[in-house]
């Protein structure tokens, strides 16, 4: 079902559960194909029900990234968006989706309740999307897991943030293609050691449960949307 929900274009799968709910950032290439990762994500995860919220995010580079940076790759810098789309997330769209919204509020919509209060929510994406989602994981205790494919963990400063701060979710997927640190790109192709470096942190984490880092074949646009269910099936099986 597409709708609005606090002025961002969401798309709501309903597959069997109210009671666990997976959170995406999707562009308009993630949407064109939801309904073959959302059919992934069923397969993958052997009959677990859930229930998926996408919302559509406009400017990736501003909404998506935790701080101010210069541009890595084209004319486009980092706006450091990240903390207000957080805050849509956790202020809008969770409490719309579990009733949680006062009935006068101006982000209420004609959508029904689809999630029970008291569910698991587990948030994921790809790329700046997936790093987006492993950032969200250490602000907030409101997700169970995040599944971060081929997360842009290689964005500038992030290793040194991951570093010093302690994960508030309690199950981490990390993924990445292994062909996608075979750049020219000097900043980008540190992606494949950052990817390490985040996983062992995670690893002597004492507060994330359960983390894995599964390499896929390929460069960084193969098979986005099958590498983004390999991440939220993970998760579904691991509850």
């Amino acid at each position: 079902m597409k709708t609005q929900i606090g002025g961002k274009t969401c798309y709501i799968y309903d597959c069997g559960s109210s009671d666990v709910l997976l959170i995406q950032l999707v562009d308009d290439h993630d949407i064109e194909v939801l309904d073959s990762e959302v059919a992934e994500i069923a397969r993958l995860a052997g009959g677990k029900g859930f229930t998926l919220a996408a919302f559509k995010v406009d400017d990736w580079n501003a909404d998506l990234s935790p701080w101010e940076a210069p541009a890595v790759f084209g004319s486009e810098g980092f706006a450091g968006g990240a903390e207000a789309t957080l805050k849509y997330v956790t202020d809008q769209l969770i409490p719309q989706l579990t009733g949680g919204l006062d009935a006068g509020s101006d982000s209420q919509t004609d959508v029904q309740p689809h999630i029970n209060m008291g569910a698991q929510i587990l948030i994921g994406g790809y790329s700046l999307a997936g790093f987006f989602a492993l950032w969200a994981a250490y602000q907030t205790d409101l997700f169970s897991g995040a599944a971060a494919a081929s997360p842009s963990v290689w964005f500038p400063g992030w290793i040194d943030y991951a570093e010093k701060h302690d994960l508030r979710a309690g199950k981490v997927y990390l993924s990445l293609g292994d062909r996608e640190e075979k750049t020219k790109n000097p900043v980008m192709r540190t992606v494949g050691d950052n990817i390490r470096r985040q996983n062992e942190l995670l690893q002597k984490d004492p507060a994330c449960s359960q983390c894995i880092l599964e390499m896929n074949q390929g460069n960084h646009f193969k098979e986005p949307d099958i590498r983004t269910a390999k991440g939220f099936a993970w998760l579904l099986k691991e509850m």
